[in-house]
C-alpha cells in the first residue's frame, strides 16, 4: 500500500512538472472544460480532463495488475 502512494504521489509530481508543456498539446482546453471569466473572477472547472485522465490512469493500473 505504502508503495502504491509514493508512486501516485511522484505522478502527481511529474504531471505538475510537466504541466507547462502538457498544456501546449491541449489538455486542460478540451471540450467540456468550463471556463468562466468576469472581470476580477476567473472559474476554471476541468470536467473533461478530469474523465480523460481517469480514465488512462484506470488503465494503467488495471494493466500493472494484470
Amino acid at each position: 500500500m505504502s508503495r502504491t502512494l509514493i508512486i501516485v504521489g511522484l505522478v502527481i509530481v511529474a504531471v505538475g512538472i510537466l504541466w507547462p508543456w502538457l498544456s501546449r498539446i491541449g489538455l486542460g482546453r478540451l471540450p467540456g472544460d468550463i471556463v468562466v471569466q468576469r472581470e476580477n473572477f476567473t472559474f476554471y472547472a476541468p470536467i473533461a480532463t478530469g474523465i480523460l485522465v481517469s480514465v488512462v490512469l484506470s488503465v494503467i493500473f488495471w494493466l500493472i495488475n494484470r
